[in-house]
Order: structure tokens, then C-alpha cells, then sequence
């Protein structure tokens, strides 16, 4: 590769010289890098020798068209480029070709995808990249992709990126288990699974008065229309650490709406303390910062994305309990760091002293710097991971650990939109039942049982079917006092459980909608699919043309 011609400045490449399949596989691929993370020099490579012109003519392009691309790009090579799957017996030893030419059998392509989608990308590069050696371009042959001439002399890194686009498709092409399909089914799922992972996300904690980011009333949008923080958007509160450091007001105001003393768990928090209980929980991956997964006393917790336990000077880079820092929290105080509190104490102490000492006047001393300014007091910021920043070996390693173990996925209150946590999915064999708990469905996973609706009225319907109780609410937290929740923290009555819209069914699917569902055209596509499927078999669709739970139903099964 290295011996290969590579573009030299001032060889940029306009819009009449851009083949049709490079303009195609450079427009996949730049789209691709919104789910798979491609940092600023891939892009680069990616572009390198356009001229600025064929590169805004690649970004801008239509959204129906981005999709159709990918799709071609992306069909698999069992499909589509039966070519490159050979007869076993073919001898190729002798015919002269680069090996990165060579094309699969069938059965090694089989052999390939098994490994891939029940040990993930990690195992799957090490095995074939670094340990066989290899070369990336004979890979993509094998997920159908035949890179143009102009994309196959990138550098490594590029070339890398390009696998890891084809292989995230892969894993996200994941085949339903055909044979769970219900509500008895997820039932009877969580019933018998001994070693249960739960991801989790700001939807388990809506109902506890906690906002969420992206819905119209969370807390992007209230951010926006307060307007008191000079933001051009209100992601950048999580965009860059540099707003904790010039702006630590900012954060303490944010960090004060959704501080765990603030708090009680939701019916959700307590079901995954229920399964750990249970000696069912395997373990949870929060990428919720308000640890009210441990306020609820769940032990088998994964933070991803940081939280409240510790804080940590930016300054002197002391921890702390968050404890330590709770009250200023509350009181939207910015958190100073004691210890360099200390250290400009005693700076200041010696410069009084000093002052004495040398009997200095007043005015001699007025040009002169102070000791105690050239140390600034660092701020405790919370360990919160903010985006851009890595997560933890701790999150990678888990992964690893839970892969070979895991026997049920559950997915509750969370849109997967947080890259890596996003791609966990896909970390896990595909042969292990998914189940999917949120208000909104979740285009880009394919999970088993889909249940729709608000996630405490989903996991109260679940356990009333399991006939299990949730522990109670704590209302106590270190000493503060709490106002107990009102409604759907607490149990049901009989009467309450019978006046409950059930849910229902959308046609013959695997997707099921309770009360506060959002399915939108995704689930009315669904509906209309086994709607003409049953005219056409002369019956009709149970459901109609009803979008959410309205009235009372006979319960499903």
C-alpha cells in the first residue's frame, strides 16, 4: 500500500473526474461516520484531493437518496456479488492473484458472520486483522463491498474505518428470534434467565421528575428557552469540559435539577434492584449520571457515563465523595476544592506576613503580583463523562465479561443515540433473546419483543403478570427528607389494576403498544403490513386503524 500513488497537492479532483461509485462509497461512508465514530484525520483522508467544490457537492445530498446509497452499498456479498463466493475446490494457488483479490467460499463467509455476530467487531478484527493478517480490502469482499480505486490506497486507519462501517451494518442486520413474539413471552423470558443484562437511560427516570434531554418539555429545550446561558446549542453543556471550567455556574445550575437527593427511584430502578434480589441481574449499564440506580440499592451497577458518587478537582485534581460537595450543589453554589482552598490560605497567610515583616509601604507594593492570585481555587466537578470525552476501561471490560455470560437483554427508556454506549447491542451475541421497554421504537436494533409506552406502566404490567412485588420506595437519603412520590410510584390497587387500558397488539407482530406509546409511522407501517397481509387472506387485522391504547381490551397474551 505504501508503494502505491497517492494525490499530491494541487491534484484535486473536480466533479467531472469523481466516478459515480467513488461519489457513491464517499457519500456512505461520510454518513456512516454519524454512527461509527471516524475521527477528523479519516474524514480528511477520506476527502483528500477533492477539490472544494466535488467536497460540498458529496455533503450535500438527500436524505432518501443517502439511504438508498448506503443500501447498495452495504448489500451483502451472499447476495449480491456471488462472484467473490467460490467453488471450495477451486485452486487459486497458482493463479497469480493479490491476495486481497482472493475470493471467499461460501462456507468460510458463513464461518466469518457466526464469529462476528455472537462474539462482535472486538473479537472479530482481532481474529481476522491482526492474528490472520488479513488484508481489509479481501474482508469487505465478504459484507459485499468492493472498494473503487480511489478509496483502496488510504492509509490503514481509513481502510480500518471502512471495516468497521461494513461490520456495524452487519451487527445491526440482526435476525429476530422468531419465536418470542409476545407479552407470555417476555414474561416467560424473565422468568427463567438467570444472568440478565439491563441498559438503561434517562427514560427510567422521567417519572421521578428528572427531565430528559430530547423530548419538547427536556432539558435541551428548557435550557433553549430560558436563554440565560450563552450557548449557540444546548448540547454544548455536555459538549466540551472547558464549560465546567469557564462557565462552573452553568454546570452547578444543571447539576442542581437533577441531583439524586432531589429524588426517588421510579418503578423501573426498583425492578432492576428486584432482579439483583432475584439473583437475576447480571448487570446494569446506566448511562444515567443521577445514581439512582444505587439510591435504589443495586449493587451490579455500570455507570457509563459517569455520576454524582465522586468529584474531582480541575485544578489539583483531588477526589472526593460527592457527598462533601452536596449541599452546594443543592444550593447552586459552585463547589470549591478544599485542599486548594488550603494552599491559597497559606499563600495568603505568607504574604501578610511577609508584608509585615519587611514594613513595606502600601504603595510600593501595587505593581507587584500576588502570590495568592497566581493560585486559582480549582472547581469539584462532578465525574460526569462528558461527550467526547472516553469512558472508562471499566465499561470495555464489562463488555468482555458479560458477552460469554448473558442469557436475556433488556433495553428500557433510552433512544441509543450516545455513541459507544449506542453500539452495545452489537457487543453481544445475537443468539441471546432482546427485549425493548421505551416510549419510542428504535430503528436501528432489532429486538425481539418490542413494547411501547411509558416504562414504569410496562414494568408494573410485567410484574403483575410475574406475580412479583416491587420493593418500596426509599424516601430518606443521608439524613434529608424526601416527599414520598405520588402515583405511579406507588402499588396499584385491584380496582386501579382492572381500570388499566391493556395492551394491545400491532397486527400479528413482535411490537406491542401500552398507554403512552409513540410509535409514529414506524408502528403504523407495521399495522398496515399484517392489515393487507389478513385481507389478503380474507380475515381481518384485530387492531384497525387505532394508533395507542384508548380502551379497555381483553389482555393479550
Amino acid at each position: 500500500m505504501d508503494g502505491e500513488h497517492r494525490k499530491l497537492p494541487g491534484q484535486d479532483v473536480d466533479a467531472k473526474k469523481l466516478s459515480p461509485l467513488h461519489a457513491l462509497q464517499l457519500r456512505a461512508f461520510l454518513s456512516a461516520s454519524e454512527d461509527v465514530d471516524a475521527d477528523p484525520d479519516t474524514i480528511e483522508d477520506l476527502l483528500e484531493g477533492l477539490s472544494d467544490d466535488v467536497r460540498g457537492e458529496v455533503a450535500e445530498f438527500d436524505s432518501e437518496e443517502e439511504d438508498s446509497e448506503a443500501e447498495e452499498l452495504y448489500v451483502p456479498v451472499r447476495e449480491q456479488h456471488t462472484p467473490l463466493a467460490i467453488d471450495v475446490n477451486e485452486d487459486l494457488e497458482d493463479s497469480g492473484m493479490d491476495p486481497s483479490e482472493i475470493p471467499w467460499t461460501k462456507d468460510e463467509i458463513r464461518k466469518m458472520m457466526h464469529h462476528l455476530k455472537e462474539r462482535g467487531m472486538s473479537s472479530f478484527i482481532k481474529e481476522y486483522v491482526v492474528v490472520q493478517g488479513t488484508p481489509v480490502i479481501r474482508l469487505l469482499y465478504a459484507f459485499g463491498i468492493c472498494l473503487c480505486p480511489e478509496l483502496r490506497n488510504k492509509h490503514p486507519k481509513t481502510l480500518l474505518y471502512f471495516l468497521r462501517v461494513a461490520i456495524s451494518r452487519e451487527l445491526h442486520l440482526r435476525e429476530r428470534l422468531p419465536q418470542y413474539d409476545t407479552i407470555s413471552d417476555a414474561v416467560s423470558l424473565i422468568a427463567n434467565a438467570k444472568r440478565i443484562v439491563i441498559l438503561t437511560g434517562a427514560g427510567i427516570s422521567v417519572s421521578c421528575g428528572i427531565p430528559d434531554f430530547r423530548s419538547r418539555n427536556g432539558l435541551y429545550a428548557t435550557l433553549k428557552e430560558k436563554g440565560d446561558y450563552d450557548l449557540d446549542d444546548p448540547q454544548q453543556m455536555f459538549v466540551r469540559l472547558i464549560w465546567f471550567i469557564v462557565s462552573p455556574k452553568f454546570l452547578t445550575y444543571y447539576t442542581s435539577q437533577i441531583y439524586p437527593s432531589n429524588f426517588i427511584p421510579s418503578p423501573c430502578h426498583r425492578f432492576i434492584k428486584l432482579l439483583e434480589d432475584k439473583d437475576k441481574l447480571l448487570r446494569n449499564y446506566t448511562q444515567n449520571i443521577d445514581t439512582l440506580e444505587t439510591l435504589a440499592g443495586v449493587n451490579r451497577v455500570l455507570q457509563c457515563h459517569g455520576s454524582f458518587k465522586t468529584a474531582t478537582c480541575l485544578q489539583c485534581r483531588t477526589k472526593v465523595l460527592g457527598i462533601e460537595i452536596e449541599r452546594e450543589i443543592l444550593e447552586q453554589r459552585v463547589p470549591y476544592c478544599k485542599a486548594c482552598l488550603e494552599v491559597h490560605r497559606a499563600a495568603e497567610a505568607r504574604k501578610s506576613k511577609s508584608t509585615k515583616k519587611k514594613g513595606k509601604k502600601k504603595n510600593e507594593w501595587e505593581g507587584d503580583s500576588d502570590e495568592s492570585d497566581d493560585l486559582p481555587v480549582g472547581v469539584m466537578k462532578p465525574d460526569i463523562t462528558f461527550f467526547g470525552e472516553k469512558l472508562t476501561d471499566d465499561f470495555d471490560q464489562a463488555i468482555m465479561d458479560d458477552r460469554e455470560k448473558v442469557d436475556l437483554f433488556l433495553v428500557i427508556g433510552t433512544s441509543l443515540k450516545v455513541s459507544p454506549v449506542s453500539e452495545i447491542l452489537s457487543h453481544f451475541p445475537h443468539s441471546v433473546p432482546q427485549i425493548l421497554i421505551n416510549k419510542t421504537p428504535i430503528r436501528h436494533i432489532n429486538p425481539d419483543i418490542v413494547l411501547l409506552g411509558n416504562a414504569d406502566e410496562i414494568i408494573q404490567h410485567l410484574c403483575e403478570r410475574l406475580q412479583w412485588d416491587l420493593p418500596p420506595p426509599s424516601s430518606m437519603k443521608d439524613g434529608l427528607n424526601v416527599p414520598a412520590p405520588q402515583g405511579i410510584n406507588k402499588k396499584r390497587s385491584s380496582s386501579e389494576m382492572m381500570d388499566q387500558t391493556e395492551p394491545f397488539r400491532v397486527g400479528e407482530s413482535h411490537v406491542w403498544l401500552f398507554v403512552g406509546a409513540e410509535g409514529g409511522k414506524w408502528v403504523q407501517d407495521i399495522e398496515a403490513k399484517y392489515h393487507h397481509g389478513a385481507s389478503a387472506n380474507g380475515t381481518i387485522s384485530h387492531l384497525g386503524h387505532q394508533g395507542a391504547p384508548g380502551a379497555k381490551k381483553a389482555r393479550a397474551s
